[in-house]
């Protein structure tokens, strides 16, 4: 039972990531921009968030922990905002083709996470780091509830982070469906001539949303840099997270209460290792990392089969809006 609960708060710790960088392509996807680039947003959040919380930390005398960590919240999420805007700027502004885009964002992103984590390491002595006291925050857990048997460590046993997630989606999936504002958004991704025609801002809902939704992905990224590197830069972290959150937003159709569920799942397969052992050598022992890739091709398949208008994709996303062809 004791192993059980441990798997699933590693499942839930694993997971977060996942639900990050998912719910902010669900946003993305509502207003008909199919960003691509959440693995090179995920970067750039992720550097920018270690950035802020070291040079806070650097040039304060007694720095504190909290602080930091929302530093490191708010510097994650601009910098990947700032992504999302360049997308906005090439595929609302100047139309250009979205999946192109998506992909040298991708690239871009992922170059800019790397080149800045080596600068920093160099100018840090020989690698970027946060303080304990940083660390403690994003290793922490909800205090007094915490020490409850069994419920204690299954709710309350996980950092700010991740509560800050689970309150993330489940304001994005009230804001899609109980307000007036998301109830455009969505018009705006199904049929954005006739939002247009109706009087609703198209281009402001689609930069809107695109770059809320890059920022919370950069969230995730920050996440993946201090708490599953432990606050330390290492080149190429992300690892194939944001093409993993891309492949979720269809698993869930493109729903931030499903996405709760789904993300959570493939935390757990992503953690497998750890707590199945099935006697292979270290060789075999990689084929726990093909797991989640080939689970999402899985995924991708029986979505693509039993896809249904209730669940499908927001009818305008991947096309660029003519206001001229209306």
């Amino acid at each position: 039972m004791y192993k059980f609960i441990q798997f699933i708060c590693a499942t839930i710790l694993a997971g977060t990531p996942f639900l990050y960088g998912t719910v902010g392509e669900i946003l993305t996807e509502k207003s008909g921009n199919l960003n691509l680039g959440v693995e090179g947003m995920m970067f750039m959040g992720g550097i920018a968030g270690l950035a802020g919380a070291f040079y806070y930390e650097k040039f304060t005398a007694v720095p504190i922990g909290g602080i930091a960590a929302l530093i490191a919240v708010v510097c994650a999420f601009c910098c990947a905002a700032l992504g999302a805007l360049i997308y906005c700027f090439l595929t609302i502004t100047l139309r250009a083709n979205q999946n192109v885009t998506g992909l040298a964002l991708t690239i871009f992103g992922t170059g800019f996470g790397n080149f800045f984590g080596e600068v920093l390491s160099s100018r840090a002595g020989g690698y970027v780091a946060v303080s304990a006291a940083t660390k403690a925050v994003f290793n922490g857990n909800v205090p007094v509830l915490s020490s409850i048997p069994t419920v204690g460590k299954l709710l309350f046993s996980y950092n700010f982070a991740v509560y800050l997630a689970v309150i993330v989606a489940i304001a994005i999936a009230l804001f899609l469906n109980r307000t007036r504002k998301g109830l455009s958004l969505r018009a705006v991704g199904e049929n954005p001539a006739t939002a247009d025609a109706a009087g609703i801002n198209v281009t402001l809902y689609k930069y809107l949303a695109t770059c809320i939704g890059g920022g919370i992905c950069g969230i995730g990224g920050m996440y993946i840099v201090m708490v599953t590197c432990s606050g330390v830069w290492v080149n190429n972290c992300i690892s194939g997270y944001g093409w993993i959150a891309v492949a979720l937003v269809i698993f869930v159709t493109w729903s931030p209460w499903r996405a709760l569920i789904g993300s959570f799942i493939f935390g757990g397969l992503s953690v497998l290792r750890y707590y199945l052992h099935l006697g292979l050598n270290n060789a075999q022992s990689q084929l726990y990392d093909v797991v989640p890739y080939a689970a999402t091709v899985i995924v991708l398949i029986i979505t693509g089969i039993r896809q249904s208008r209730e669940h499908a994709i927001p009818a305008s996303c991947g096309e660029n809006y003519f206001r001229e062809e209306r």
